[in-house]
């Protein structure tokens, strides 16, 4: 039986960061330098295959410090902690090595910057996600008050309107991003933003690939983990730039064929968080059931590179 034609454009960027790929060697290099188990607080990056293949080589994954022995080294993950963590750590003479991405310590120390010159801190951000946690948490208890919605910079009530500085979630969608920070100025006009936009470039070049994609396809695929905010933004971004069926996939075997019945074209893409091995998957899927054309819509091309802690460089 002859399979149907399907056209199938892969987005590029896609897949890991920079950010995300240093935070897996982090754990790989402890691995090797201490052995297992080594501890992670909170996944490393929003990925189950990633984090279920790290425990596979030794690593043990916790939510709290407080889950980790003194005596083992302890990583804490991409997204971020707040200033406590570490803090405790130290305090327990534990070895650790700090995995966030450094482009979200980048903002941390932005927010310690605006605090030292007295300006009251407003993030944009997603309430409960670990970047923003780890962000509200280098600050005192009521330093930053968060926003998620333009509704939310109508509501927020600050201590002084002219003494206000904002930073943003570093995977958040662009454009709703955009609209934020506009009903923030319209309100507090003198609040200090960033020098740079703290969406990190990953997250721009993503959501750019994918709205160049969107308009061509009849459906679009975003491999990814449903707690993972920039492929979730992603899923968003194709909807929003015109493709009707755009979904969130971890595997290949979550695609729902016969929501794709009668599809002529499709769009694949992936979170920062998720390794090229799965994004191969679902592809694969696709050859098993249509007569496939890939064809690439690229928008830009990375190559940054983040270094490791010196403490993996260094023998143990």
């Amino acid at each position: 039986m002859t399979k149907p034609a399907l056209t199938l454009y892969l987005a590029a960027p896609r897949g890991f960061c920079a950010g995300v790929d240093r935070a897996i060697k982090i754990v790989e290099m402890a691995l090797n330098k201490w052995g297992a188990p080594v501890f992670v607080r909170h996944e490393i990056v929003h990925n189950k295959f990633v984090v279920d293949s790290l425990r596979d080589k030794g690593a043990v994954f916790v939510e709290e410090l407080t889950e980790c022995p003194d005596d083992r080294p302890v990583i804490f993950s991409a997204h971020g902690v707040p200033k406590s963590v570490p803090q405790a750590a130290q305090a327990r003479e534990m070895i650790y090595v700090d995995a966030t991405c450094p482009l979200v310590s980048k903002v941390h120390i932005e927010a310690q910057r605006h605090a030292d010159n007295g300006l009251q801190m407003i993030m944009i951000g997603h309430e409960g996600h670990p970047e923003t946690i780890g962000t509200m948490g280098q600050l005192p208890e009521g330093e930053v008050l968060l926003v998620e919605t333009v509704e939310d910079v109508a509501a927020v009530q600050v201590r002084d309107p002219n003494r206000l500085a904002f930073v943003t979630q570093t995977t958040l969608s662009v454009d709703d991003t955009a609209d934020i920070v506009a009903a923030l100025q319209t309100r507090f006009p003198s609040i200090v933003g960033p020098h740079k936009e703290d969406i990190c470039y990953a997250t721009t070049n993503r959501q750019e690939a994918v709205k160049a994609m969107a308009p061509k396809c009849d459906a679009m695929l975003v491999v990814g983990a449903p707690n993972s905010s920039n492929s979730k933004r992603l899923v968003e971004v194709g909807a929003r730039a015109g493709c009707t069926y755009a979904q969130l996939v971890q595997r290949g075997t979550d695609i729902d064929w016969r929501a794709l019945d009668g599809i002529k074209s499709m769009g694949i893409t992936a979170g920062a968080s998720a390794p090229e091995v799965l994004i191969n998957e679902v592809i694969d899927a696709f050859r098993d059931r249509y007569d496939v054309t890939v064809e690439m819509v690229e928008t830009a091309v990375e190559n940054v590179e983040f270094k490791v802690p010196r403490v993996l460089r260094e023998p143990a």
